[in-house]
């Protein structure tokens, strides 16, 4: 269990900006083997990143007058928070990623381009969109008709995008973990500090970070329902493989920044089939 909890511990580290400093940072210590374990708490990382988004939307939905807008004001708000959590780490791998398959003709091209740290125009459009999509199906989702009875009415409101906030964050960070399972390592191993998560994630690993995923979603199946919940998932799958098709094509592999991406588009999917379930 100790060792459970350095593990989960490192991966708030590594993924948020939550500050793990002091004593308790001395404790959880670090390793890249410890740092490849943590791969299997990503969707628990999710979790607590899903819970604050959650909480920011139910906390403006309750004190925002009852107007058309107010789901679209919280969702905005909601993401942003979520953004200033994660230092926007997954949102910069995607404009990374679109830079480079964007601009990059070859394979080494596209790679060179993808370590350049400075924003070009496929990462800028591929960003700006990606947050519209993001925030336009949250605000669906907080908007929609015909939500059951149970939670459509409680003391802060926007229960169900409160779950779909919560579940879509957990589930989109565990579906990248495939990528490293499946895809050989392509980024630079000298530089890159993302190589520890890269170089293998194990069967127990993996296990336990599905295990993360359907623990939300078995939770999420109280209230929501499960054909919803299905529909959701499979989108989201569909992205990823996806994905996985790209950075075949494209890269022969993926690095750090291709992970941030599938988090992002596999997120906006699970959001998208929610909506189109209901």
């Amino acid at each position: 269990m100790l060792q459970f909890i350095r593990e989960y511990l490192l991966a708030i580290q590594f993924f948020t900006r939550i500050p793990i400093t002091g004593r308790l940072a001395d404790w959880v210590g670090y390793s890249p083997e410890l740092l490849r374990a943590s791969a299997a708490h990503f969707p628990g990382v999710g979790m607590l990143v899903g819970a604050v988004g959650a909480a920011v939307y139910a906390l403006l939905n309750a004190l925002l007058p009852d107007t058309t807008y107010t789901p679209l004001v919280a969702a905005v708000f909601c993401t942003i928070a979520t953004v200033i959590l994660t230092g926007g780490l997954h949102e910069d791998g995607l404009a990374d990623v679109a830079d480079g398959l964007g601009g990059g003709h070859s394979r080494e091209r596209a790679l060179e381009i993808m370590k350049d740290s400075r924003l070009g125009a496929f990462g800028a459009m591929a960003l700006v969109l990606a947050l519209l999509c993001k925030v336009a199906l949250l605000a669906i989702l907080g908007s929609v008709e015909g939500i059951p009875a149970s939670l459509e009415k409680s003391p802060f409101g926007g229960w169900y995008i409160c779950i779909a906030l919560w579940t879509g964050h957990t589930v989109s960070r565990g579906l990248p973990l495939l990528v490293i399972r499946l895809l050989p390592y392509v980024g630079d191993s000298a530089t890159s500090k993302s190589k520890p998560l890269a170089g293998q994630i194990s069967n127990g690993s993996l296990l336990l970070a599905f295990t993360w995923c359907f623990a939300a979603l078995a939770l999420a199946s109280l209230a929501l329902e499960k054909m919803n919940l299905i529909v959701a998932c499979s989108l989201a799958a569909l992205a990823l493989l996806w994905l996985l098709r790209r950075f075949h094509q494209r890269l022969q592999g993926f690095t750090g920044d291709c992970l941030g991406t599938a988090q992002q588009v596999c997120e906006i999917a699970f959001y998208l089939g929610l909506a189109v379930s209901l």
